[in-house]
């Protein structure tokens, strides 16, 4: 098992997911639908060089780091609006 392929496939996959997490909700069909593609890529150089065993293990890592930072952090700060944000010093 190359450890370094593995890592890296872990933090592709893993901030993939991540952007689609913390992504607006308005926005998150957008946000899936521009990350599918980099998922896509992973998935051929997964086929490619034939190295299943890295990407199911990658995959499954990122999913649990994920997993737990949302449980941890994100139910507690759930992404904001972009209508609810105010700019401090504007005079509107």
């Amino acid at each position: 098992m190359d450890v370094g392929l593995f890592g890296l496939m872990t933090l592709f996959l893993g901030v993939s997911i991540f952007f689609v997490q913390r992504s607006e909700r308005k926005r998150r069909v957008a946000v899936l639908i521009s990350i599918v593609a980099i998922l896509e890529l992973i998935r051929r150089y997964v086929w490619y060089a034939d190295v299943h065993t890295e990407g199911i293990l990658a995959l499954i890592t990122a999913l649990l780091l994920n997993g737990s930072f949302w449980l941890f952090i994100g139910r507690y700060n759930p992404v904001a609006s972009s209508d609810d944000i105010q700019v401090i010093g504007m005079d509107d």
